[in-house]
């Protein structure tokens, strides 16, 4: 597969060769397993994108469903990895509840990095292959496990995969991961009814 910028309507194998046009070398071994494992991909190369603001705004036109994947820490000291749509809107503390982990925080740039092996910004479920000894839960929306496609960077931020989702599960699969699949539906809609309470001088009611 080439590094095409352009839209498609669905990722296409790679063309022999392909995958060494990627210049990070951590991308590139993320590239030569998702072939081994016969998983399509498209990669649309981008500027280097921090947020899910300056995504909308460099990453031009890539069809399917893009995302934003938080890295978090429990009270308790695990981690977990979670990948939602980009706008899905909620309480962390609400997230960390539907976990099953009680309170979270925003996981440390240091931890991410020692456990994914990716900065801030880039963080991705492909950087669970970085996480040999299984210290990351992984937890994924429900939502995209329904899309065509799936958007995620593939281990750093200046570029971006394209792949459907039942090829993320065969990554996943060959990791021996499963994911906790999350219904956010209900965490969106009480983050609403506080959004609407505050706004009309209602009380805010707490996490």
């Amino acid at each position: 597969m080439t590094d095409d910028p352009t839209p498609a309507a669905a990722p296409r194998t790679q063309t022999q060769g392909a995958a060494e046009a990627a210049a990070n070398p951590a991308e590139r071994a993320l590239l030569a397993r998702l072939d081994a494992l016969g998983v399509a991909w498209r990669r649309h190369a981008h500027p280097p994108l921090h947020t899910v603001e300056q995504s909308r705004a460099l990453r031009g036109v890539m069809p399917g469903a893009h995302t934003k994947n938080l890295f978090l820490k429990a009270r308790d000291g695990g981690f977990w990895l979670v990948s939602t749509r980009e706008d899905s809107r909620f309480s962390v503390n609400d997230l960390g509840r539907a976990l099953g982990a009680g309170r979270v925080s925003f996981g440390a740039a240091e931890d991410m990095a020692r456990l994914l092996g990716v900065r801030p910004g880039a963080v991705t479920p492909f950087a669970l292959m970085n996480d040999a000894e299984g210290l990351v839960r992984f937890a994924l929306d429900r939502r995209l496990a329904e899309a065509e496609l799936v958007n995620f960077h593939p281990l750093h931020n200046e570029a971006t995969l394209a792949l459907t989702p039942e090829g993320l599960m065969r990554f996943l699969s060959d990791l021996g991961r499963a994911p906790l699949m999350l219904d956010l539906a209900p965490l969106e809609a009480r983050a609403a009814a506080r959004e609407a309470a505050a706004g009309q001088g209602g009380d805010r009611e707490a996490d």
